[in-house]
């Protein structure tokens, strides 16, 4: 897993909102992916679609069919995102990864359980601000902060979304 890229992806998504900017696009890889389509379900974003370097049709974003992938064009293949905004202000205004590459937070239940009623566990402070939310890999997949003590799975911190 490269915490470098999604370090990365993270600073892109929240520069290219405070740019107002209705597409962009990141690198595609399975954890790009599934961070993304965990954030679109949370409501941060508008839709996620697989392509190439150039942009989908923005009037056909559901129907858009990419072109396969070959060994010929797996390097160019990027995620095309739809950022959305309410109220003229970014829905997804702050993105910042927990885990670095250098450190890598986990956290059990009881630590995730504190988090989501907004107390501190270890070093990581609660979830306070209305909308906060926190991604963490887990063995089931990458799954929202909330969801994680439901289904009573730990796992690595990722990142933290408002």
């Amino acid at each position: 897993m490269s915490l470098v890229n999604l370090a990365h992806v993270c600073s892109h998504l929240q520069n290219a909102s405070r740019a107002r900017l209705g597409l962009t696009s990141v690198p595609s890889t399975n954890l790009h992916l599934t961070l993304l389509l965990a954030l679109q379900n949370s409501g941060f974003l508008s839709s996620v679609t697989r392509g190439g370097i150039t942009p989908p049709p923005m009037d056909q974003l559901s129907s858009y069919v990419p072109e396969p992938v070959t060994q010929s064009n797996i390097a160019t293949r990027r995620l095309w995102l739809g950022l959305k905004y309410w109220n003229n202000e970014p829905v997804l205004s702050e993105m910042k990864m927990v885990s670095k590459p250098t450190k890598r937070v986990w956290m059990d239940v009881e630590g995730l359980g504190k988090i989501v009623r907004g107390r501190q566990a270890g070093e990581i402070k609660g979830l306070t601000r209305p909308g906060e939310c926190m991604y963490v890999s887990t063995d089931k997949g990458i799954l929202e902060s909330r969801e994680c003590v439901e289904r009573r799975v730990g796992g690595m911190l990722l990142c933290r979304v408002l």
